[in-house]
Protein backbone atom coordinates (compact mmCIF):
# COMPACT_ATOMS: atom_id res chain seq x y z
CA UNK A 1 0.00 0.00 0.00
CA UNK A 2 1.20 3.03 -1.55
CA UNK A 3 1.09 6.22 1.18
CA UNK A 4 -0.85 9.15 -0.54
CA UNK A 5 0.98 12.20 -1.21
CA UNK A 6 0.29 15.47 0.42
CA UNK A 7 -1.21 18.11 -1.56
CA UNK A 8 0.09 21.40 -1.63
CA UNK A 9 -1.75 24.32 -1.22
CA UNK A 10 -0.74 26.94 -3.79
CA UNK A 11 -0.86 31.01 -3.44
CA UNK A 12 -0.76 33.82 -6.00
CA UNK A 13 2.82 35.12 -6.40
CA UNK A 14 1.39 38.73 -6.44
CA UNK A 15 -0.07 39.76 -9.38
CA UNK A 16 2.06 37.88 -11.46
CA UNK A 17 -0.10 35.49 -12.49
CA UNK A 18 1.69 32.84 -11.06
CA UNK A 19 0.78 30.07 -8.81
CA UNK A 20 3.52 29.09 -5.99
CA UNK A 21 3.74 26.43 -3.32
CA UNK A 22 3.39 28.06 -0.03
CA UNK A 23 7.07 26.01 0.90
CA UNK A 24 9.66 26.85 -1.73
CA UNK A 25 13.12 25.14 -2.14
CA UNK A 26 15.77 27.70 -1.13
CA UNK A 27 18.96 26.82 -3.17
CA UNK A 28 22.02 28.71 -1.05
CA UNK A 29 23.11 25.70 0.59
CA UNK A 30 23.51 23.06 -2.70
CA UNK A 31 25.83 25.98 -4.46
CA UNK A 32 28.25 23.45 -1.77
CA UNK A 33 31.14 27.21 -0.85
CA UNK A 34 29.17 28.84 2.23
CA UNK A 35 27.07 25.67 3.75
CA UNK A 36 29.48 23.36 3.76
CA UNK A 37 28.86 19.23 4.06
CA UNK A 38 26.46 19.61 0.35
CA UNK A 39 27.00 16.52 -2.12
CA UNK A 40 25.68 17.06 -5.65
CA UNK A 41 23.66 13.70 -5.67
CA UNK A 42 22.26 14.35 -2.27
CA UNK A 43 21.17 17.99 -3.45
CA UNK A 44 19.99 16.75 -6.75
CA UNK A 45 18.10 13.59 -5.01
CA UNK A 46 16.23 16.30 -2.40
CA UNK A 47 15.61 18.86 -5.44
CA UNK A 48 13.44 16.16 -7.11
CA UNK A 49 11.90 14.56 -4.68
CA UNK A 50 10.45 18.51 -4.27
CA UNK A 51 9.47 18.36 -7.32
CA UNK A 52 7.81 14.80 -7.37
CA UNK A 53 5.77 16.14 -4.63
CA UNK A 54 4.58 19.01 -6.42
CA UNK A 55 6.67 21.61 -5.14
CA UNK A 56 6.75 24.28 -8.11
CA UNK A 57 9.23 27.09 -7.01
CA UNK A 58 12.81 27.51 -6.66
CA UNK A 59 15.05 30.37 -5.78
CA UNK A 60 18.59 30.28 -6.74
CA UNK A 61 21.35 32.53 -7.24
CA UNK A 62 24.56 33.08 -9.80
CA UNK A 63 26.33 33.98 -6.48
CA UNK A 64 25.18 30.69 -4.73
CA UNK A 65 28.83 28.70 -5.37
CA UNK A 66 29.45 30.49 -8.91
CA UNK A 67 26.63 29.53 -10.21
CA UNK A 68 26.79 25.80 -9.44
CA UNK A 69 23.18 26.30 -7.40
CA UNK A 70 21.88 27.27 -10.84
CA UNK A 71 23.22 24.29 -12.67
CA UNK A 72 21.88 21.79 -10.43
CA UNK A 73 18.60 23.89 -10.18
CA UNK A 74 18.18 23.52 -14.21
CA UNK A 75 19.36 19.59 -14.18
CA UNK A 76 16.31 19.35 -11.77
CA UNK A 77 14.13 21.62 -13.16
CA UNK A 78 14.47 20.84 -16.38
CA UNK A 79 12.78 17.37 -15.76
CA UNK A 80 9.73 18.88 -14.24
CA UNK A 81 7.65 21.12 -16.54
CA UNK A 82 5.95 23.41 -14.87
CA UNK A 83 8.75 24.89 -12.68
CA UNK A 84 8.99 28.66 -11.61
CA UNK A 85 12.59 29.15 -11.17
CA UNK A 86 13.38 32.63 -9.91
CA UNK A 87 17.43 33.73 -9.91
CA UNK A 88 19.44 36.90 -8.77
CA UNK A 89 21.92 38.86 -10.05
CA UNK A 90 25.18 39.91 -7.66
CA UNK A 91 25.65 43.32 -7.65
CA UNK A 92 28.75 44.52 -10.24
CA UNK A 93 30.85 46.33 -7.61
CA UNK A 94 30.54 43.02 -5.34
CA UNK A 95 28.87 45.40 -2.16
CA UNK A 96 27.25 43.51 0.18
CA UNK A 97 24.41 44.86 1.29
CA UNK A 98 24.48 47.86 -0.45
CA UNK A 99 25.22 51.01 0.70
CA UNK A 100 23.34 53.89 0.34
CA UNK A 101 25.67 56.33 -1.10
CA UNK A 102 26.38 54.20 -3.86
CA UNK A 103 24.48 54.65 -7.10
CA UNK A 104 22.58 52.57 -9.06
CA UNK A 105 24.83 52.46 -12.06
CA UNK A 106 27.97 50.99 -9.66
CA UNK A 107 25.78 48.03 -8.87
CA UNK A 108 23.43 47.38 -11.69
CA UNK A 109 24.45 48.84 -15.17
CA UNK A 110 21.98 47.56 -17.90
CA UNK A 111 24.74 45.64 -19.32
CA UNK A 112 26.14 43.77 -16.18
CA UNK A 113 21.84 42.89 -15.78
CA UNK A 114 21.92 41.53 -19.75
CA UNK A 115 25.44 39.85 -19.46
CA UNK A 116 24.58 38.37 -16.07
CA UNK A 117 21.30 37.25 -16.87
CA UNK A 118 22.18 35.46 -19.82
CA UNK A 119 24.82 33.71 -17.82
CA UNK A 120 22.22 32.83 -15.48
CA UNK A 121 19.93 31.41 -18.85
CA UNK A 122 23.24 29.21 -19.82
CA UNK A 123 23.94 27.93 -16.45
CA UNK A 124 19.94 26.86 -16.05
CA UNK A 125 19.94 25.52 -19.38
CA UNK A 126 16.63 27.31 -20.17
CA UNK A 127 15.53 30.21 -22.12
CA UNK A 128 13.73 31.72 -19.73
CA UNK A 129 14.20 32.93 -16.11
CA UNK A 130 10.51 33.13 -14.47
CA UNK A 131 11.48 35.42 -12.06
CA UNK A 132 15.02 37.73 -12.11
CA UNK A 133 15.66 39.58 -8.97
CA UNK A 134 18.65 42.11 -7.82
CA UNK A 135 20.27 40.39 -4.95
CA UNK A 136 20.73 43.58 -2.60
CA UNK A 137 18.75 46.67 -2.88
CA UNK A 138 18.01 50.32 -2.15
CA UNK A 139 14.98 52.33 -2.48
CA UNK A 140 17.74 55.58 -4.01
CA UNK A 141 17.88 53.84 -7.04
CA UNK A 142 14.76 54.71 -7.72
CA UNK A 143 15.18 57.20 -10.83
CA UNK A 144 18.83 56.17 -11.45
CA UNK A 145 21.01 54.21 -13.80
CA UNK A 146 19.67 52.41 -16.73
CA UNK A 147 18.30 49.38 -14.45
CA UNK A 148 14.76 49.63 -16.02
CA UNK A 149 15.75 50.05 -19.46
CA UNK A 150 17.58 46.85 -19.07
CA UNK A 151 15.01 44.76 -17.24
CA UNK A 152 12.24 46.13 -19.72
CA UNK A 153 14.32 44.55 -22.35
CA UNK A 154 15.05 41.58 -20.86
CA UNK A 155 11.13 41.29 -20.65
CA UNK A 156 10.56 42.25 -24.11
CA UNK A 157 13.55 39.78 -25.61
CA UNK A 158 11.27 37.00 -23.75
CA UNK A 159 14.30 36.10 -21.43
CA UNK A 160 12.54 36.85 -18.36
CA UNK A 161 8.34 36.60 -17.44
CA UNK A 162 9.22 39.42 -13.85
CA UNK A 163 11.52 41.13 -12.03
CA UNK A 164 12.17 41.69 -8.55
CA UNK A 165 14.55 42.02 -5.59
CA UNK A 166 16.20 40.62 -2.45
CA UNK A 167 16.09 42.76 0.25
CA UNK A 168 19.33 43.88 2.32
CA UNK A 169 19.63 41.84 5.32
CA UNK A 170 17.14 43.12 7.92
CA UNK A 171 15.73 46.09 5.90
CA UNK A 172 12.48 45.65 4.79
CA UNK A 173 11.57 49.53 4.28
CA UNK A 174 14.30 49.70 2.21
CA UNK A 175 12.01 48.69 -0.51
CA UNK A 176 8.47 50.43 0.76
CA UNK A 177 9.10 53.08 -2.44
CA UNK A 178 10.04 50.17 -4.81
CA UNK A 179 6.73 48.54 -4.01
CA UNK A 180 4.89 51.81 -3.85
CA UNK A 181 6.13 53.09 -7.08
CA UNK A 182 5.10 49.90 -9.03
CA UNK A 183 8.44 48.70 -10.43
CA UNK A 184 8.87 45.50 -8.71
CA UNK A 185 6.84 42.82 -8.84
CA UNK A 186 8.74 40.62 -6.21
CA UNK A 187 10.48 41.02 -2.86
CA UNK A 188 12.10 38.68 -0.94
CA UNK A 189 12.63 39.44 2.73
CA UNK A 190 13.92 38.24 5.63
CA UNK A 191 11.12 37.75 7.94
CA UNK A 192 10.97 35.17 10.83
CA UNK A 193 9.53 34.89 14.61
CA UNK A 194 12.42 36.66 15.76
CA UNK A 195 12.79 39.12 12.96
CA UNK A 196 8.99 40.22 12.58
CA UNK A 197 9.98 43.67 10.78
CA UNK A 198 8.67 43.16 7.89
CA UNK A 199 4.92 43.15 9.31
CA UNK A 200 5.65 46.84 10.61
CA UNK A 201 5.54 48.31 7.25
CA UNK A 202 6.30 46.48 3.74
CA UNK A 203 4.08 43.43 4.09
CA UNK A 204 0.85 45.90 4.08
CA UNK A 205 2.71 47.83 1.29
CA UNK A 206 2.95 44.73 -1.09
CA UNK A 207 -0.82 44.14 -0.44
CA UNK A 208 -2.41 47.06 -1.02
CA UNK A 209 0.18 46.79 -4.47
CA UNK A 210 0.27 43.37 -5.51
CA UNK A 211 3.78 42.39 -4.82
CA UNK A 212 4.62 38.67 -3.99
CA UNK A 213 6.22 38.06 -1.52
CA UNK A 214 8.70 35.71 -1.08
CA UNK A 215 10.38 35.00 2.55
CA UNK A 216 13.92 33.90 3.25
CA UNK A 217 15.94 32.70 6.22
CA UNK A 218 12.27 31.90 8.08
CA UNK A 219 14.13 29.69 10.33
CA UNK A 220 16.92 32.59 11.17
CA UNK A 221 19.90 30.49 9.67
CA UNK A 222 18.70 27.13 11.28
CA UNK A 223 18.34 28.90 14.86
CA UNK A 224 14.07 27.96 14.56
CA UNK A 225 15.13 24.33 13.75
CA UNK A 226 15.45 23.56 17.28
CA UNK A 227 18.65 21.95 16.16
CA UNK A 228 21.11 24.40 17.56
CA UNK A 229 22.43 24.09 20.93
CA UNK A 230 25.18 25.75 22.50
CA UNK A 231 27.72 23.33 21.95
CA UNK A 232 27.15 22.83 18.30
CA UNK A 233 29.84 23.12 16.21
CA UNK A 234 30.01 23.82 12.64
CA UNK A 235 32.32 22.14 10.00
CA UNK A 236 35.65 24.43 9.04
CA UNK A 237 35.24 27.35 6.61
CA UNK A 238 30.78 27.33 7.57
CA UNK A 239 29.93 30.75 7.15
CA UNK A 240 27.53 29.58 10.31
CA UNK A 241 30.29 29.82 12.70
CA UNK A 242 30.23 33.85 11.96
CA UNK A 243 26.80 33.81 12.18
CA UNK A 244 26.76 31.73 15.15
CA UNK A 245 29.66 33.38 16.47
CA UNK A 246 30.92 34.38 20.40
CA UNK A 247 28.43 33.46 22.60
CA UNK A 248 25.59 33.41 20.51
CA UNK A 249 24.44 30.05 20.64
CA UNK A 250 24.12 29.66 24.24
CA UNK A 251 21.91 33.31 23.85
CA UNK A 252 19.57 31.59 21.51
CA UNK A 253 18.84 28.98 24.24
CA UNK A 254 16.66 30.99 26.81
CA UNK A 255 14.68 32.96 23.32
CA UNK A 256 13.97 29.40 22.15
CA UNK A 257 13.04 27.79 25.46
CA UNK A 258 10.51 30.60 25.78
CA UNK A 259 8.57 30.18 22.57
CA UNK A 260 8.42 26.65 23.43
CA UNK A 261 7.08 27.26 26.78
CA UNK A 262 4.48 30.24 25.13
CA UNK A 263 2.99 27.64 22.29
CA UNK A 264 3.14 24.29 24.75
CA UNK A 265 5.56 22.77 22.25
CA UNK A 266 8.57 20.94 22.50
CA UNK A 267 11.88 22.12 20.09
CA UNK A 268 10.90 18.85 17.68
CA UNK A 269 7.80 21.06 16.68
CA UNK A 270 9.83 24.22 16.41
CA UNK A 271 10.81 24.38 13.04
CA UNK A 272 7.01 23.29 11.61
CA UNK A 273 5.06 26.26 14.11
CA UNK A 274 8.06 28.98 13.03
CA UNK A 275 7.33 28.15 9.16
CA UNK A 276 3.50 28.31 10.06
CA UNK A 277 3.89 31.80 11.51
CA UNK A 278 5.27 33.15 8.62
CA UNK A 279 2.33 31.45 6.37
CA UNK A 280 -0.09 33.00 8.40
CA UNK A 281 0.92 35.83 7.08
CA UNK A 282 -1.51 36.59 3.99
CA UNK A 283 0.94 38.42 1.97
CA UNK A 284 3.33 36.16 1.95
CA UNK A 285 3.24 33.70 -1.20
CA UNK A 286 6.16 31.12 -0.60
CA UNK A 287 8.69 30.62 2.01
CA UNK A 288 11.59 29.34 0.78
CA UNK A 289 13.27 26.85 2.97
CA UNK A 290 16.49 25.32 2.42
CA UNK A 291 16.61 21.04 2.34
CA UNK A 292 19.65 19.71 1.50
CA UNK A 293 18.14 16.15 1.70
CA UNK A 294 15.03 14.17 1.20
CA UNK A 295 14.00 13.87 4.57
CA UNK A 296 13.86 17.54 5.19
CA UNK A 297 12.10 18.01 1.99
CA UNK A 298 9.48 15.56 2.78
CA UNK A 299 9.15 17.29 6.36
CA UNK A 300 8.34 20.35 4.73
CA UNK A 301 6.52 20.07 2.62
CA UNK A 302 3.95 18.55 4.80
CA UNK A 303 3.55 21.95 5.88
CA UNK A 304 2.36 23.73 3.17
CA UNK A 305 -1.34 22.69 3.34
CA UNK A 306 -2.82 26.11 3.92
CA UNK A 307 -3.48 26.24 7.82
CA UNK A 308 -0.73 28.38 8.75
CA UNK A 309 -0.94 28.55 12.40
CA UNK A 310 -3.84 29.44 14.76
CA UNK A 311 -4.41 32.91 15.48
CA UNK A 312 -3.97 32.62 19.39
CA UNK A 313 -0.32 31.63 18.87
CA UNK A 314 0.76 34.17 16.00
CA UNK A 315 -0.37 36.49 18.67
CA UNK A 316 1.66 34.71 21.39
CA UNK A 317 4.91 34.83 19.01
CA UNK A 318 4.40 38.57 18.47
CA UNK A 319 5.99 38.64 21.99
CA UNK A 320 9.55 37.02 20.60
CA UNK A 321 10.31 39.57 18.41
CA UNK A 322 14.43 39.88 18.72
CA UNK A 323 15.97 42.74 16.53
CA UNK A 324 19.46 42.27 16.11
CA UNK A 325 21.51 41.49 13.04
CA UNK A 326 23.86 38.51 13.47
CA UNK A 327 24.85 38.84 9.76
CA UNK A 328 27.70 41.18 11.68
CA UNK A 329 30.65 39.77 12.94
CA UNK A 330 29.94 38.41 17.43
CA UNK A 331 32.30 40.12 19.47
CA UNK A 332 34.60 37.05 20.93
Amino acid sequence: MTTPQPTIHMRNLGATGLGVSEIGYGAWGIGADMWKGAQDDESLEALRRYLALGGNFIDTAMGYGDGHSERLVGQAARDYPGTIVATKISPKNGQWPAQPSVPAEEAFPAEHIIAMTEASLERLGMDRIDVQQFHVWNDSWLGQGDWQDAVTQLKRDGKIGHFGVSINDHQPDNAVKAVEAGVVETVQVIYNVFDQSPQDRLLDACLANGVGVIVRVALDEGSLTGNITAGTEFPEGDWRNRYFGGNRKAELQPRLRAIESDLGINSSQLAENSLRYVLSHRAVSTVIVGMRSVRNVERNVAIADGQGLPADDVARLYAHRWDRNWYNPAEE
